[in-house]
């Protein structure tokens, strides 16, 4: 049921699959993200800038570009694991990214397309004087905006799924080359957001936002030509039919029979399919487990029972269901961290904004700031089998230096220490630009003092990111049922997505519970952030960040992995 084959339903060659043709997919993965990460940092500004659109209105349409382009996952996830396979989804999709980049580059490029710039200087920008955009720019632009954050859906489950499929699950090395492999191919993910903060920032400021836009369109068009160049040497998974059809029927079954007693006589115990192979395709049995043993009774068989699976169903169709169950408390566990990543992206910058960026002779771009926390990545994964992992070794004992529910939790601390620290410099921050004359200048770099503090925020926060998403993506491929591994997946892309729009609903009760205009008290989140509170906001998630991590806690020490 699990035999790999190949891209035409047959057995697979010899030489196929492995690091090589994992290598053909990262690069998919790479431009994705390069992609997602160029567009949070630019759109808003060309939204504001170019389109003229309310900075609170252009900051909400690309936190739904966020949010849409994670939270999609599911419809890919299902897509794949049901009807397409993961190869065919990631075609697919990867298609319609790459014609929503070349429509954004279009809508840059093409003056009929955005409002008339004549006349509209930095005062009239800010006092909303410019012209407008018309009903069907702002339609075209977000047709092709959300046109690429639905191409993700396919892209997000599937690729780092697709990739650890190329790896012979009876080989003797097969869980350390796993490990390495989701390394890797976060890895890549790094590189792909390195180029986005630096890259096409500096495309879009000396050579213009069609040029910036376009370079991710070549970016995505080059990623899927060498995608589908390492067609032949890919190992492929058969979908196995819905995974919501079979949940649903596990459900259905078992309400049926929610008041069977399983001691009764009548019943001849749980159905399986007899022999070696599972009823569905592409899955191999489970054994069966006493947990949630409700569901068992959607697997209660009596003598003159028919093969109705919407009566009676396998031990393998429950036990996938049961294990769908039993995952979802850790990738929610890692939506509050998504929260804090959102927070980071847009709060950081503006903070940025009032900080001397001067390195020695270097002037970095404030839109440069994030590539830090990239960085700090980039050096960790690099150097975690030389580092990390052996003195955790010794700690633990584990093989691999920390089982995967562990790196998660590390990454929940690392997370909460940096959101504490961002609350105590932006405390520092606003206490030095009010003692210096700055208080209204909430746009102008104050010379005595740097930008670069922001770096300790930074790399916590990039620690964190490494250990909590890489140990959940391979948590959620080793843990998932064979035949639902894209669904298993887009649990992470899911939680990422939810964390956009936490951020959003977060943002706006904080806004509507402290702020009053008739009284003169300003918002936490004014647009003056040197009379606004961003170091309360910050302590604020550091308090629901440490909830959430006691939270992980209890759930983590009850799980027992497969």
């Amino acid at each position: 049921s699990t035999t790999p084959l190949n891209i035409r339903g047959s057995p697979i060659l010899p030489k196929t699959g492995g690091w090589t043709a994992a290598f053909f997919i990262f690069g998919n993965e790479a431009a994705e993200r390069m992609a997602y990460y160029g567009l949070s940092v630019n759109m808003v500004v060309f939204l504001f800038k170019v389109m003229h659109l309310p900075f609170a209105a252009s900051a909400n349409a690309v936190n739904a570009f966020l949010g849409i382009s994670q939270a999609s996952s599911v419809l890919g996830g299902f897509l794949a694991d049901a009807y397409l396979g993961r190869y065919w989804a990631i075609a697919l999709f990867a298609t319609l990214y790459l014609l929503g980049l070349a429509a954004l580059t279009l809508c840059a490029t093409l003056p009929a397309l955005v409002p008339a710039q004549d006349g509209c200087d930095k005062l009239l920008l800010l006092l909303g004087g410019c012209a407008k955009a018309s009903p069907w720019q702002t339609g075209c632009l977000y047709a092709a905006l959300y046109v690429t954050a639905f191409g993700a859906a396919g892209i997000r489950p599937c690729v780092s799924s697709f990739g650890a499929d190329q790896f012979d699950d009876r080989d003797g090395n097969y869980k350390r080359r796993l490990d390495r492999f989701f390394n890797v191919f976060y890895l890549a993910v790094t590189v792909g957001a390195i180029a986005a903060f630096t890259v096409v920032v500096y495309i879009q400021m000396n050579h213009g936002w069609a040029a910036a836009f376009g370079t991710l369109a070549l970016a995505m068009g080059a990623s899927n030509a060498l995608f589908f160049a390492g067609t032949p040497l890919y190992r492929h998974k058969a979908p196995g039919g819905s995974p919501l059809t079979r949940v649903a029927q596990v459900l259905v079954a078992a309400f049926r029979n929610r008041n069977a007693d399983v001691t009764e006589t009548g019943f001849v115990g749980l159905y399986e399919v007899a022999g070696p192979k599972s009823a569905i395709r592409g899955s191999g049995k489970l054994e069966h487990t006493d947990r949630m043993a409700w569901l068992d009774k959607a697997a209660l068989m009596t003598p003159g029972d028919a093969p109705d699976p919407w009566r009676v169903c396998t031990v393998t169709q429950v036990e996938e269901v049961k294990i769908l169950l039993r995952l979802v408390p850790v990738p929610a566990c890692t939506v509050m961290l998504s929260v804090v990543l959102t927070e980071f992206l847009t709060l950081s910058v503006q903070q940025a904004y009032t900080l001397n960026t001067d390195l020695a002779a270097l002037h970095l771009p404030v839109t440069c700031m994030p590539v830090f926390p990239c960085i700090a990545i980039f050096l960790v994964l690099a150097l975690y089998y030389n580092t990390f992992a052996p003195i955790a070794r010794r700690l633990t004992g584990h093989p691999h230096g920390a089982s995967q529910l562990q790196r998660v939790g590390l990454g929940l601390f690392f997370s909460i220490v940096s959101v504490a620290w961002a609350g105590v410099f932006e405390r520092y921050r606003r206490r030095y630009a009010v003692e210096h004359g700055y208080l209204g200048l909430f746009l102008t770099p104050m010379p005595g003092l740097s930008a670069y503090w922001l770096l300790i925020q930074y790399c916590l926060i990039g620690i964190a990111e490494v250990f909590c998403l890489v140990g959940l993506i391979e948590f959620l491929y080793q843990e998932a049922p064979d035949a639902m591994r894209s669904v298993g997946s887009a649990y992470a892309a899911v939680a990422g997505g939810l964390g956009c729009f936490f951020a959003t609903a977060l943002n706006n009760a904080v806004d509507a519970a402290t702020g009053d205009v008739a009284n003169g008290r300003p918002s936490w989140l004014a647009q003056n952030i040197n009379v606004a509170r961003f170091d309360y906001l910050y302590w604020l998630l550091a308090v629901l960040s440490t909830v959430n991590l006691a939270v992980f806690i209890y759930f983590a020490k009850i799980y027992k992995y497969r």
